[in-house]
């Protein structure tokens, strides 16, 4: 069996989502990306997102819901996104959708980019 699958950053889907939007054509996208047996969304959390921006990854979400698999990357809690979408309203109806049916693996540990990189890429002086 093979499964199709998009990736892209939470950004870069909320980029195209209002794209959608602006010419008319959000139902038409959405419906669309529906098809797509799963979406990667990556890096929620990196920027906060305006409310408009915030209100299309729900629109993304809820399309999703119950309908198709979507795996979402973040390096925040879900306590803190509503820091990120500014609505704690709406991003307890994200959650809630969200973890449903979901699977959520929690990763502890040192980012492995880091590795070997020593401290001075963490706090920024050179050690001799």
């Amino acid at each position: 069996m093979r499964w199709a699958a998009v990736f892209a950053t939470a950004h870069a889907w909320v980029n195209r989502l209002g794209a959608a939007k602006r010419a008319g054509r959000l139902d038409e996208e959405l419906e669309r990306l529906g098809r797509i047996p799963l979406l990667v969304v990556d890096e929620v959390g990196y920027i906060p997102f305006d409310p408009e921006a915030a209100a299309l990854y729900f629109a993304l979400i809820s399309s999703r819901y119950e309908r198709r698999a979507m795996i979402v990357s973040s390096n925040k809690t879900f306590s803190a996104w509503a820091e990120i979408f500014g609505d704690p309203v709406a991003v307890a109806a994200m959650v809630d959708r969200l973890v449903h049916h979901a699977e959520v693996i929690l990763l502890k540990g040192d980012s492995y980019r880091l590795r070997g990189k020593g401290e001075e890429v963490l706090t920024g002086s050179k050690q001799r």
